[in-house]
């Protein structure tokens, strides 16, 4: 798999998250067979790039190469100053997100939004990929509603104005993360172009993933949610599409270690008082379908200091394994 220059060590790319795709979050996937990871998005507006929020997003320190950016907007000139300082500041790849459905991203024009103006797709797409020497990507929908899908002839557009890969969500605008995916339009998308298609949208399983991959014909296909609390599922992807091969869940004792090595780097990357906040949703989300996981989640928000969040968790992962060898997921 290759973007650019950039040869991929696998097709399978971690998805950008708000919130959630953070630097140690990105590393700890590739770590675990993720060959590819997009930041959360970086706002275009330049009035923001000094807050707290975006300097740490502008860091890369350490991180695993490519390193891949995505910005989100709505002015084409605003987005190309965005594309060329993100690249200064460390960037191989820029990403225009034109995906999003959250409605603070919509209200503003931006995000998915975006796919109801096709001039303005085009301008957008052209003056980032002119503004930039590192290939340019593409992340959006099928369309801003079920009557309304585009994704076609974006896909075109994109293609045209020199965009080097295109990711797509299997859902409109208007579906937010409702509903199923489907997958008809990403097939049609990848037959109708020559730049490299990535599946996206409800792959959370190394069968689904086959599947997927399968039906649509894409390269790659892009994980998001179901990483959350499940890092390790691309390294069960990856063996399974080798050779066919089921991988048990992590050991107890792993998951711990995986856990706590996690919430190191997240404390460091956040400073205490973030990092103590912040940390609660991912602790959250690797305990919420195991034994006692509810329980010990309510307990875990309570805590007020890290060293107290660390151990407690340290804690309930010995405790499983009292019991348990791998992972006690609930049915």
């Amino acid at each position: 798999m290759r973007i650019g220059p950039h040869i991929l060590p696998n097709n399978l790319f971690v998805a950008p998250m708000a919130g959630v795709t953070d630097r140690p979050f990105r590393q700890l996937c590739k770590k675990l067979g993720a060959g590819y990871a997009v930041s959360e998005m970086a706002a275009s507006n330049p009035l923001l790039w000094k807050t707290d929020k975006s300097t740490r997003r502008l860091n890369h320190d350490g991180e695993i190469a490519p390193i891949a950016v995505q910005i989100a907007g709505s002015d084409p000139a605003m987005l190309a100053h965005a594309a060329q300082f993100n690249v200064d500041k460390g960037a191989q790849i820029i990403d225009i997100n034109m995906g999003c459905p959250a409605k603070k991203v919509c209200n503003v024009a931006a995000g998915s939004a975006l796919l109801q103006n096709e001039k303005l797709v085009a301008a957008i797409v052209s003056a980032v990929v002119n503004a930039v020497d590192v290939p340019v990507t593409l992340k959006f929908r099928t369309g801003w509603n079920r009557d309304n899908k585009n994704a076609l002839s974006i896909a075109r557009i994109a293609e045209d104005a020199g965009i080097q890969m295109l990711t797509l969500h299997g859902r409109t605008r208007a579906d937010g993360y409702k509903g199923d995916a489907e997958y008809d339009t990403i097939r049609a998308v990848k037959a109708a172009v020559t730049i490299p298609v990535v599946a996206n949208g409800d792959i959370t399983s190394p069968a689904k993933a086959r599947e997927v991959l399968a039906y649509t014909g894409a390269d790659a296909i892009m994980i998001g949610r179901a990483a959350q609390g499940r890092p390790w599922i691309f390294r069960e992807i990856a063996a399974y599409l080798n050779d066919g091969s089921t991988m048990s869940p992590p050991t107890v004792i792993e998951a711990k270690e995986l856990l706590l090595t996690h919430l190191s780097e997240h404390y460091e990357f956040y400073g205490d008082r973030t990092g103590l906040l912040t940390a609660r949703k991912h602790i959250g989300w690797y305990v919420q379908n195991l034994i006692g996981g509810d329980a010990f989640r309510r307990r875990m928000n309570g805590l007020l200091t890290l060293d107290e969040q660390h151990r407690s968790v340290g804690d309930f992962f010995d405790e499983l394994a009292v019991d348990y060898q791998h992972l006690p997921y609930m049915e």
